[in-house]
């Protein structure tokens, strides 16, 4: 039963997010946003609304773990999973800019939150916890990441049109039923994992960091695969970038703005495992082909995933 209800709030969070974001574009159209506005905010938003929903609720609920792992793993899996996945498909070309500017921007949000986690580690705390001002804080690189994104939006307006018309009573039906599914779909995705997790006494920080994550990780999957197939692999890094970022800085700072986050067994390993990650981000579009990730490294991504993944459910059968 509690699968059933995992699978119904998986459900309405996909439905949801699809239908936010065409309906939020729609109507940013409407009103002659920049269609490269509405790719780096909105659609971006979009797909990562469903991390939002959960780790929210997650907070909401008490669920700090889940929360947390919710957005540990759904950057492990989009870095490594979806930028593997997608360059075996078809290699990524990486321009400066993003391996100067951008990629660094997802390394800095995983040293961020290692240090705003790292309290026992930096003896700050007696325990590592997210607390409010380090919600706060993750808050306010979100903005500064924003005046960033729009910057470069003012500076390319040359995208062609892609955002489908919609009449404006579509477009508003479309953000309210997206939103109300999204907030009622992660609560019945909270509650059936936390109930799965409990029955097979296997914490919430696994389940976070694999099922939910996989999960809510589901739409830059869908894009990013859709883009392969369409010989236009590049998109790829631009989704995987900007969720990694919305994630780290709007979806946990605004989940431990609202309610403070134990780490609990989420540990140095899986901060550090985000963070090799990244780095391997980087060194994967500057070496070996020039600013191009290839098969074999899209291989190596997606076989250091699974190893991760491997280490992570053996700790949690032996109780580790």
């Amino acid at each position: 039963m509690n699968v059933l209800v995992v699978l119904i709030g998986l459900a309405l969070i996909l439905s949801g997010a699809n239908y936010l974001t065409d309906g939020a574009s729609a109507l940013a159209r409407r009103f002659s946003v920049s269609p490269l506005v509405i790719g780096l905010t909105i659609v971006a938003f979009g797909t990562s609304a469903p991390e939002l929903t959960v780790s929210v609720v997650s907070a909401l609920h008490s669920s700090a773990e889940l929360a947390i792992g919710n957005v540990v793993g759904s950057n492990l899996f989009n870095i490594l999973m979806i930028v593997g996945v997608t360059s075996m498909v078809a290699p990524i070309v990486v321009t400066k800019g993003t391996l100067a500017k951008e990629i660094p921007l997802v390394i800095l949000s995983c040293l961020v939150l290692l240090i705003c986690a790292g309290d026992v580690w930096l003896q700050t705390g007696t325990a590592n916890v997210i607390d409010r001002a380090d919600g706060l804080l993750m808050l306010c690189f979100f903005a500064i990441f924003m005046g960033y994104t729009f910057a470069i939006a003012r500076q390319s307006e040359d995208e062609a049109e892609t955002v489908r018309p919609l009449p404006l009573w579509r477009c508003l039906l479309s953000i309210a039923g997206g939103l109300a599914a999204l907030i009622y779909g992660g609560g019945l995705f909270v509650d059936g994992s936390c109930a799965i997790a409990r029955s097979l006494g296997i914490s919430e920080s696994v389940i976070g960091l694999t099922l939910v994550a996989l999960g809510t990780s589901l739409p830059e999957l869908a894009t990013s695969v859709v883009a392969a197939l369409k010989k236009n692999p590049e998109i790829a890094i631009g989704n995987v970038i900007g969720s990694c970022l919305f994630n780290v800085f709007l979806v946990l700072g605004a989940s431990a703005a609202i309610s403070p986050l134990p780490m609990g067994n989420i540990g140095s390993f899986d901060l550090l495992s985000l963070l090799g990650a990244s780095l391997l981000l980087f060194v994967a579009g500057l070496y070996y082909k020039e600013r191009t990730i290839t098969r074999p490294e899209g291989a190596v991504m997606v076989l250091a995933y699974v190893v991760y993944t491997a280490v992570l459910l053996m700790g949690s059968a032996t109780g580790g």
